[in-house]
């Protein structure tokens, strides 16, 4: 199973119908259409990214699953803005680090607005939500930012949290799964 429908199981076993959730890192739309379906009619979807051909793609791909556009916020800003945009608990956050596929690869997630939109995050999502990041190792700056994506899931395992990762032991520079829940 793919590292990314290993975070769409997880994410599926936390939210429910008319819940609200974000996706911190739209690209293509994939976990924006996911997280669509899964919040249904009376839920919604607030989707991220700072690139235009991000936001076009991610149209796109809702379109062409008949979501309605009232049921998703496309907002074309750094993930690292997340906390100005979201008020109410969340059920659910997911990241999607590196970069958009099929984009500029040297348009891509950094360290330090990573961390800035993790610790955001953290704070609004519900009691008993979910918090998924999909690590990518293999391009610049990647290692660096997983490692430090690991580091912030540590801390908030001191604090209670519960984590766990999948498929950092396939290789060393391939993608890998943090997956923490609020107690």
């Amino acid at each position: 199973m793919r590292i990314t429908e290993q975070a769409h199981l997880a994410v599926r076993t936390v939210v429910k119908t008319g819940e609200e959730v974000v996706d911190a890192t739209a690209g293509n739309g994939h976990d924006t259409v996911f997280l669509a379906k899964l919040v249904g009619a009376s839920g919604r979807v607030f989707a991220f990214d700072i690139q235009e051909e991000a936001m076009v793609a991610t149209q796109a791909n809702l379109d062409a699953s008949g979501i309605p556009v009232e049921r998703v916020s496309l907002i074309r800003e750094s993930h690292a803005t997340l906390g100005n945009h979201i008020i109410d608990p969340v059920a659910a956050v997911m990241f999607n680090l590196g970069y958009r596929p099929g984009g500029d690869h040297k348009i891509r997630t950094r360290c330090e607005e990573t961390l800035v939109a993790l610790e955001s995050a953290w704070e609004v999502i519900r009691t008993e939500g979910i918090l998924t990041v999909v690590c990518y190792r293999g391009h610049p700056g990647g290692e660096e930012e997983s490692r430090a994506v690991l580091e912030a899931a540590h801390k908030l395992a001191m604090e209670g949290a519960v984590i766990n990762t999948c498929g950092m032991e396939e290789t060393d520079a391939g993608p890998f799964l943090v997956v923490v829940r609020k107690g």
